[in-house]
């Protein structure tokens, strides 16, 4: 396999392995990464068991795991090899430029190989393309035609995870459920991923799957034979035509929470380039949900978003009847007192993109109708209701489905519990989806930063943000909320999900809304640990924000503003918690000259937060 069909800027050198390293351990094959932090290494262990191990630092992290999957009909490929061989190793080193994301520039960098699992009879070995990353390791397996068998029939996947301990885990049983942390041998049952484990020593370890399209999502439930193990769980059969490239099986590591958010494309890495030409079309923003579905609510928020920065307004269920019954129709209005083609007008003649929500069961049955309808109408985008998600068929449709909104240049929103895993690199109008436990379920800080440290690794994710909801005042804090958007990426915010304008009374704040980016240009985290705080920066030209949240005790945090350039004076306006601020949302705000030097004192309330924006500018 030559992997330079993989670049995208960059070149390929072949390199071989190293000699002390084969003799040293004459019974492992060995691939690094181009800066050693991580080691994957290949054998065969009793009854011809494939194996695998990963190495992060001086630490292993995976023990020796089992690899291979069963067919229908009983064909086996967990067992009977005799050999482990490791093609030669190639190095890429390149760089592609997202269309929109939290980075400009994202680096492609690792070595590759194909591991061949030999075995005795007529059955083919089993192969695996494997990349290691100074960000963590994928694999995934490779199944090529045999004779005149031009398909395969997967039944399950047995695809082994082995921890040196007992970790803890960040475990959650539905894409949007609540985390809770436990000992893997406390697991219930099969949980999501990305699925994140704490060591006793303070390392962080991510099992992650990349490149879901036509295949089954892997869930991961704990081992029947070992309590320390997890093992992936299809939620189906896979058929499929070969040759078959399955999804990647993805382990990172890091010796802070913080540094697998910084790390989170690597997911993106895994998955095809774009493949849509002109891209001019998508744009990101940020989001008012209309939720009195009429022509004047629809006409207010258009308004509002004009006044405040905002590019899009949505419309909900019910605009076209009841998203329940098959009898409603979404190729239609059938909303009394809205006249949504207006809407859209008015919009459009103030660049405000018009987003719709269609549930699955209309999508499923007239997509290829609505397509052509909605661009006639001159909407921006959807967003899909309730997707039926996990197995083949339906993973397949969504992915297609939205391949199809690109051709009428829609873009879209998945929602309910479907998580990404990178395809938003090939389909950049696959602008943000939900599988997470956002804002409108009432998440107190604690949840919110278990969602930030394990959910977000896989990608963008639409919290659903509720900035006037009363829910607030009981569990949190609106400067915590203004933190919450710079913490949680994606490139459509929704940022007033209950709202409607008329929530909205001058708050002083609403500076910091107006001025927010969705998209970036750097991440760094500065501080954080799961489930209890966070400090994120991100910079989007030559300015920075930094999003503080805290849970379970007050806390103050120090942060150094060492990432500004030197030698260069900003400003810097903080937004934080203050019950004498004369305001509803109790948002206080301070400003003052900052420069690379200087050390930000933020204290924090046992359920607040604090944003900072430092503008080089006024």
């Amino acid at each position: 396999m030559k992997y330079a069909r993989f670049a995208v800027i960059g070149a390929v050198v072949l390199l071989g392995l190293s000699a002390a390293t084969c003799k040293a351990e004459e019974s492992w094959s060995s691939l690094s990464s181009p800066d050693g932090t991580f080691r994957i290494e290949f054998s065969v262990g009793d009854k011809g068991k494939p194996l695998y191990r990963v190495r992060h630092g001086g630490d292993e992290v995976i023990l020796p795991s089992g690899l291979g999957f069963f067919e229908a009909g009983g064909e086996d490929w967990t067992g009977g090899y005799v050999k482990a061989e490791l093609g030669a190793a190639e190095l890429h080193d390149g760089s592609w430029r997202p269309v929109w994301g939290e980075r400009s520039l994202v680096r492609d960098h690792y070595r590759g190989a194909v591991v061949l699992f030999r075995r005795p009879g007529p059955l083919a070995g089993l192969r695996l393309e494997v990349r290691a990353y100074d960000s963590g390791v994928a694999f995934r397996y490779l199944v090529g035609a045999r004779g005149e068998k031009k398909s395969i029939n997967i039944e399950s996947e047995k695809t082994e995870f082995c921890f040196t301990e007992d970790h803890k885990t960040w475990a959650v049983y539905s894409a949007q459920g609540k985390y809770s942390k436990v000992k893997l041998s406390e697991l219930r049952s099969s949980v999501e991923r990305p699925c994140v484990l704490e060591t006793g020593a303070g390392k962080v370890i991510a099992i992650a799957e990349a490149a879901l399209v036509d295949y089954a999502r892997m869930r991961l439930r704990r081992s029947e034979d070992s309590p320390r193990t997890l093992v992936s769980r299809l939620h189906g059969p896979v058929s499929a035509a070969l040759p078959l490239r399955t999804p990647w099986r993805v382990v990172m590591a890091a010796d802070r929470a913080g540094k697998l958010l910084e790390n989170n494309h690597l997911m993106l890495n895994l998955n095809e380039p774009n493949k849509i030409k002109d891209t001019s079309w998508i744009r990101p923003g940020k989001v008012i949900r209309e939720v009195t579905l009429s022509t004047k609510g629809g006409m207010a928020c258009v308004d509002f978003a004009v006044e405040h920065g905002l590019q899009f307004i949505e419309y909900d269920a019910g605009w076209y009847g009841d998203q329940g019954k098959m009898t409603s129709d979404a190729r239609t209005v059938s909303r009394r007192g809205l006249d949504l083609q207006a809407v859209i007008e008015y919009a459009n003649k103030k660049n405000i993109g018009v987003i719709l929500y269609v549930n699955r069961r209309h999508l499923e049955r007239d997509l290829d109708d609505l397509l052509p309808l909605y661009r006639k109408w001159g909407i921006a985008g959807l967003k899909f209701g309730f997707v039926q998600h996990g197995d083949q068929r339906w993973t397949r449709w969504m992915h297609e489905a939205i391949a199809k909104c690109a051709k009428y240049e829609i873009m879209v929103d998945v929602h309910d519990e479907y998580r990404m895993t990178g395809w938003e690199r090939t389909y950049p109008n696959f602008m943000t989806a939900e599988g997470i436990g956002g804002d409108e379920t009432r998440p107190p800080n604690e949840q919110a930063l278990a969602n930030l440290f394990n959910r977000m690794i896989a990608g963008p994710a639409d919290h659903t943000f509720c900035y006037f909801n009363g829910y607030v005042d009981q569990t949190t804090s609106h400067a915590a909320q203004l933190a919450k958007m710079i913490c949680f990426f994606s490139p459509w915010q929704f940022l007033f999900w209950y709202d409607q304008p008329s929530s909205a009374a001058g708050e002083p704040e609403f500076e910091f809304i107006t001025a927010l980016p969705t998209t970036w240009d750097e991440l760094r985290v500065l501080h954080g640990k799961v489930g209890r705080y966070a400090v994120v920066a991100r910079r989007k030209g030559d300015d920075w924000y930094i999003g503080c949240l805290n849970a379970r005790k007050a806390r103050t945090l120090d942060v150094s503003l060492d990432f500004l350039a030197a030698g260069k004076t900003y400003k810097a306006h903080t937004y934080y918690d203050d019950p004498g601020a004369g305001t509803r949302t109790k948002v206080g705000i301070s400003r003052r000259a900052v420069d690379s030097k200087t050390v930000l004192s933020v204290p924090m309330s046992e359920r607040g937060g604090v944003a900072i924006r430092i503008s080089s500018g006024k």
